[in-house]
């Protein structure tokens, strides 16, 4: 896709999400039935992936508009509550490919964020064959492949070389570059999500609806914005009927669907202000997931962990992984202190913030 097709999109796409709810709430509706009349001209059933109160919200508009669907779920990934409200609207649960302790064991700790910890990977491996795109990463020159342009999109900041670039140290001899006591990857989500949902799908000939929103930012936002709410690819086949709203919007529906919300989030509440806010979580994910944790304040994901389940927090903050080297058990604690993210002092009584390391600094 060019870039002036893509300005084209963004400007549509803008136009959608400055709708009224109301009216984002009928095309969503409207968006729902296409889908289910584009599954029966391929022959295809379709059903509801659930995680978390965007799908679970999802969930409920589409039986509220279209009657009983079936709705999937990799519910062992979730918050305990999350669970609960997955059993009270009988969602069927499908296993992982792999479990997280494998993932983390074998594959590395899924941090900074999806495409960053990609990025990471590669520089933690001394690999020869990939090395222009590897001084790209760490310098943004691409070399003969990419004309001999130099890109910041590439590029890894600065911060992130410093602390995982330690292998290819030498092409960025202005850096002091580390390598870090633990592996990084960004395959969690395959493993664990994206592959067991595919093959359910398959074996029940089924296309999806997914609570995905333009609002979320990063790889999602692009691909809403290319491929719009119904999308039939050679490969991927998806509908996402709450593409254009907002944060806002969708709690506002979740408050007029009577949804239940999973304790993890508390309460859906309206400050002063007529904004709506859940007066815990903000957004969830898997227990073990670290992306964009160096951006939350404390109390943060892993703080409401401890709170809710200390057994847990226990073997995924210290004893989730084993050190090759020294044979001493570690987990997410040792990757927050490598980033600068605080986790071990109480925050509801004793926080001092995050390490000024990410003070303006962005993802």
């Amino acid at each position: 896709m060019s870039a002036s097709e893509m300005a084209e999109k963004r400007a549509i796409a803008e136009q959608y999400k400055s709708m009224p709810y109301a009216a984002k709430v009928s095309l969503a509706r409207s968006r729902i039935w296409e889908w289910v009349e584009t599954c029966r001209a391929n022959d295809k059933s379709c059903h509801v992936s659930v995680g978390g109160l965007d799908s679970i919200t999802l969930l409920l508009l589409i039986r509220d508009e279209y009657g009983d669907i079936p709705a999937i779920s990799i519910s062992s990934l979730e918050d305990k509550s999350i669970q609960e409200v997955h059993r009270q609207l009988d969602v069927t649960v499908i296993p992982p490919i792999k479990s997280k302790v494998q993932i983390l064991r074998e594959y590395g700790f899924p941090v900074i964020s999806k495409a960053k910890a990609k990025k990471i990977e590669y520089l933690q491996k001394k690999d020869a064959d990939k090395q222009t795109l590897i001084h790209a990463i760490m310098t943004g020159d691409m070399g003969a492949q990419g004309h001999f342009q130099h890109s910041e999109k590439i590029k890894l900041q600065d911060k992130w070389i410093e602390l995982f670039g330690g292998n290819y140290a030498a092409m960025r001899p202005d850096l002091k570059c580390q390598c870090a006591p633990f592996k990084v990857s960004d395959l969690c989500c395959y493993w664990m999500k994206e592959l067991p949902a595919d093959r359910w799908a398959k074996e029940h000939n089924s296309w999806p609806f997914l609570g995905l929103m333009q609002s979320e930012g990063g790889q999602r936002e692009i691909g809403l914005i290319k491929n719009g709410c119904n999308y039939v690819g050679k490969d991927t086949a998806r509908s996402c009927p709450l593409n254009y709203f907002s944060r806002q919007d969708l709690l506002q529906l979740a408050l007029d669907l009577n949804v239940p919300v999973p304790r993890i989030y508390g309460e859906i509440v309206r400050d002063p202000d007529g904004t709506l806010r859940t007066t815990r979580a903000q957004r969830t994910g898997c227990s073990m997931c670290g992306f964009g944790i160096h951006m939350e304040g404390r109390p943060h994901r892993f703080d409401r962990l401890r709170e809710d389940n200390p057994k847990e927090w226990e073997f995924w903050m210290r004893n989730c992984c084993e050190d090759p080297e020294t044979g001493e058990k570690f987990g997410w604690g040792r990757v927050l202190d490598y980033i600068g993210v605080g986790w071990e002092n109480d925050p509801y009584t004793d926080c001092v913030g995050q390490a000024s390391l990410f003070d303006g600094g962005g993802a």
